[in-house]
């Protein structure tokens, strides 16, 4: 095919599609971690232990994830239930929010925004990479 005095091939056009579809990617990341910017704070293991006491800490994972161990203390709201128990939050108390690594964790910070919280907290490198205490069901 010839535009103008140039010929492009059908792998230019690949490589355009492809390239674009990256960069789109990338734009859609950027703006969601802008979103959840604007709603939560991003902790450290360490700020998180420290204010996890005064703090409702919930894990939002599966239920047979949380069985296979938690954050000692932390409360079991799968992401999956959480506009179905959500009066189990006070939205007086800081939300500690955690899951494997951070996607539940920043959907969750975004629709509890929607729903009056404000002080929301995310591990920012999830339980997967948790070295605190931990305690695992018996069952």
């Amino acid at each position: 095919m010839y535009i103008g005095s140039a010929k492009f091939s059908g792998g230019f056009w690949v490589n355009a599609v492809l390239i674009t579809l990256i960069v789109i990617y990338f734009l859609y990341q950027a703006f969601n971690m802008w979103r959840r910017s604007r709603v939560s704070t991003l902790l450290d293991e360490e700020d998180f232990k420290e204010g996890m006491r005064k703090a409702q800490v919930i894990d939002l994972r599966e239920k047979k994830d949380f069985d296979a161990g938690h954050i000692l203390g932390a409360r079991d709201i799968p992401y999956s239930q959480l506009k179905n128990r959500l009066t189990e939050l006070r939205t007086d108390l800081p939300v500690y929010l955690y899951d494997q690594g951070r996607t539940l964790s920043s959907r969750a910070a975004l629709y509890l925004s929607k729903k009056g919280y404000t002080k929301l907290y995310i591990l920012r490198t999830g339980f997967q990479r948790w070295n605190g205490k931990t305690k695992k069901s018996k069952y």
